[in-house]
C-alpha cells in the first residue's frame, strides 16, 4: 500500500470517523472503498472490455459462425 495524506475539513472528518466507526471499519478503509467506488464509477477507454467474458462459448465460435448461429456449417 502507499501512504498519502489528505487535507479535510473538520465536520467532514468528523462525519466519516462516525461512520467509519458505525460500520465498523477504520477510517482509512472508508476512504480506500469510497476512493475505490468512486474511481471504478468513471468510464473506462476502453468501455468494451466490461463486456469480457460475459458471454459463454468455445475459443473457435467467431470462426463456426454458422455451425453457432444455424447449427449447421453453412445456412
Amino acid at each position: 500500500m502507499i501512504r498519502t495524506q489528505v487535507s479535510l475539513g473538520a465536520e467532514l472528518y468528523e462525519r466519516a470517523k462516525a461512520l467509519a466507526r458505525q460500520r465498523g471499519i477504520s477510517f482509512a478503509e472508508l476512504c480506500r472503498r469510497s476512493l475505490s467506488e468512486t474511481v471504478s464509477q468513471v468510464p473506462s477507454d476502453k468501455p468494451w472490455m466490461s463486456y469480457v467474458g460475459i458471454l459463454e462459448g468455445r475459443r473457435d465460435d467467431s470462426c463456426a459462425v454458422d455451425e453457432v448461429v444455424y447449427g449447421r456449417e453453412s445456412p
